[in-house]
């Protein structure tokens, strides 16, 4: 998969139609955004397209909708909170059929500088399916309305959905270009050149509750990184493949033989995999689950059959910040423990603390772990917080992603 795409600085924007796929999948409370960070990262890229006399058609997808098309998970909010931003006017089209006569009539009325907001792409239930002659008419229908494409939607760019990936089969059919907003230009910088061309020593943290989760990354990434950190859930598995007692800690049976091939795979290509070497342990979580709990630090093999490890120990704490802090690269994904309570957050924040002081291009790989460097205070401390969950841990497999793949090369 190329990362070198043609970008909007690429294309002439002037009087023509361009539909921008972006990520507006914004928390929503009692009809209120309550946390605008995505909107406010599509913003470059729509401010260029405007200030270049663009006609700027705007589509994303917001929640599951697992019920159907409903008033709850429309972007009407978003639209009113981009006018605010944009400093005018958004004009919604609040049909739920997305593309039917309202967006064709509101398009055809748009003039240069001009924004429309299409309603959530998943109202069409064409929107999810693999491609297929429904989600095929969804997308011919999207691609209608505008000249040219650009997919600003990192965080959609694993999933072959219609606004996603194939409305690019039929822009370009129609001689228009398809390119990458800057959003979308950072992650394939940041990610892209992480995995592929590091600057050395490169360390990729890994965190979360289950080897299978990772199965891929951890493979690809043994391949590419000096040192791999396994931290989290995850490692209790590796432990218990060590022949460690790891008590009523989180396990995996089924991966035992697979973290023992991976503990193989990296003595024989000279990489060093770092496990927890004490752990944070209690009997049960509180009840209530905020409550005090007697948590005991012990040393890796020595957990006690009647206790479980929820977070890591301050041993392990300082083997982990070390080795981040010797790095030129850091590419962070998942919690050392079950952060999202205060007491078993220690371990997480130590390593947040850890990759914001590291001399090193440090990079947030979505999900949990950027929820946990925005609290622990230090985001604006690290090089780039990646906006795609599923997507970053895709990149990180090395797996090709529709929504990059299906984009025009430079």
């Amino acid at each position: 998969m190329s990362l070198n795409k043609k970008s909007v600085d690429d294309i002439n924007a002037k009087g023509k139609r361009i539909l921008v796929r972006c990520d507006f999948n914004v928390p929503l409370k009692n009809g209120e955004i309550t946390d605008e960070t995505r909107i406010v990262a599509a913003l470059p890229t729509i401010q260029k397209l405007l200030n270049d006399g663009g006609k700027v058609i705007l589509c994303s997808h917001l929640g599951k909708v697992k019920n159907g098309p409903n008033e709850g998970e429309s972007l009407a909010p978003v639209a009113k909170r981009l006018s605010e931003k944009l400093g005018r006017e958004v004009v919604f089209v609040a049909d739920y059929n997305v593309t039917g006569a309202d967006a064709t009539a509101a398009v055809e009325a748009m003039k240069e500088g001009d924004v429309v907001l299409l309603q959530n792409t998943r109202f069409r239930g064409e929107e999810e399916t693999k491609p297929n002659k429904a989600g095929e008419k969804f997308a011919e229908e999207l691609a209608a309305l505008a000249d040219d494409y650009v997919c600003d939607a990192f965080g959609s760019a694993h999933r072959a959905h219609a606004s996603v990936a194939v409305v690019t089969k039929y822009i370009k059919a129609k001689g228009g270009n398809n390119a990458v907003g800057y959003l979308m230009q950072k992650e394939i910088n940041f990610l892209g050149n992480a995995v592929e061309n590091p600057v050395r020593p490169f360390v990729a943290i890994l965190g979360g509750a289950k080897v299978a989760d990772k199965l891929n990354v951890i493979n690809n990434l043994l391949e590419k990184c000096d040192t791999l950190i396994i931290g989290g859930g995850m490692a209790f598995t590796f432990l218990k493949a060590k022949g460690y007692e790891i008590g009523n800690s989180l396990v995996d049976d089924e991966k035992l033989d697979y973290c023992k091939e991976m503990m193989a795979k990296a003595e024989s290509l000279g990489k060093q995999l770092l496990l927890p070497i004490d752990t944070g342990v209690a009997y049960a979580f509180p009840n209530p689950i905020d409550g005090p709990v007697d948590v005991t630090y012990v040393d890796a093999d020595q957990i006690p059959a009647d206790k479980e490890g929820l977070d890591i120990g301050p041993k392990t704490r300082e083997l982990f910040a070390n080795a981040a802090k010797a790095a030129k690269t850091v590419v962070w994904n998942g919690p050392m423990g079950v952060f999202e309570f205060k007491n078993y957050e220690t371990g997480t924040i130590a390593i947040a603390k850890a990759v914001s002081e590291a001399l090193a291009v440090s990079i947030i790989g979505g999900g949990d772990s950027c929820a946990a460097v925005e609290r622990s205070g230090f985001a604006d401390r690290v090089t780039h917080i990646s906006t795609g969950g599923g997507a970053s841990l895709e990149f990180l497999e090395g797996k090709t992603l529709p929504g990059i793949a299906c984009l025009e090369n430079r």
